[in-house]
C-alpha cells in the first residue's frame, strides 16, 4: 500500500483545500493518506517551513502548493 503524507499547518487554507482535493484520488488508488502538522514536529517545521501543503509519497516529495489530480493518480498507480 502506498503511503501518502500531506504536510499541513492548521492555519493554512490551501492545506485544507488540497486535503479535500486529493482525498478521493488517494482513496481510489487504495493508498493511505496521513496528515502531518509541521508545527507539531520541529524537524518537519525546519524542512517544510512555509512551503505547505506538500504531498509526500513513500517518503519522496511529490508536489508542493498545487497538486494535479491526474498526475497524482498516475504516480499512485506506478506503485
Amino acid at each position: 500500500m502506498r503511503e501518502v503524507e500531506l504536510m499541513v499547518r492548521d492555519s493554512c487554507g490551501s492545506c485544507k483545500r488540497v486535503h479535500a482535493q486529493i482525498t478521493p484520488v488517494v482513496e481510489a488508488a487504495g493508498a493511505h493518506l496521513e496528515l502531518r502538522d509541521v508545527d507539531t514536529d520541529p524537524e518537519l517545521a525546519m524542512e517544510y517551513g512555509d512551503r505547505v501543503p506538500v504531498v509526500v509519497i513513500d517518503d519522496e516529495e511529490f508536489a508542493c502548493w498545487e497538486v494535479d489530480n491526474d498526475e497524482l493518480a498516475a504516480e499512485l498507480k506506478r506503485g
